[in-house]
């Protein structure tokens, strides 16, 4: 086993973060290399919405486009096991009702191979 299969919740927890920052940052690129190849965004238990790090990447970058405000803010952080799960608050625009989101991070390693929202 590699030393990059040996993560712990704590470093879980920080790569979770730390795609909330990128996002934030409108950086999909920077978001997306900490996803594995094969990764995917999807709703719960649902329908995907973005497949594959390129998938994921062009997807963000349209959002980016139509709302160049947008942002999230995490309100609580829980890690359970091997999956992280992020409250947060998404602002689309200065204008625009924010919404409030869960978000359930699974991982592959040191790589989140899904996003799954809650809303």
């Amino acid at each position: 086993m590699t030393e990059a299969l040996l993560i712990g919740a704590n470093e879980r927890l920080a790569i979770a973060h730390a795609m909330i920052e990128r996002y934030n940052a409108q950086d999909a690129d920077a978001y997306v290399a900490l996803m594995t190849e094969d990764a995917c965004e999807a709703t719960y238990r649902g329908a995907v919405l973005r497949e594959g790090r390129e998938g994921v990447c062009s997807g963000l970058n349209a959002m980016f486009a139509q709302f160049p405000q947008n942002r999230a803010e995490i309100l609580q952080s829980f890690v359970l096991g091997e999956t992280v799960l992020l409250y947060e608050r998404v602002f689309r625009s200065a204008d625009a009702e924010p919404f409030e989101v869960m978000s359930v991070y699974s991982f592959a390693g040191d790589k989140v191979s899904r996003v799954e929202f809650i809303r």
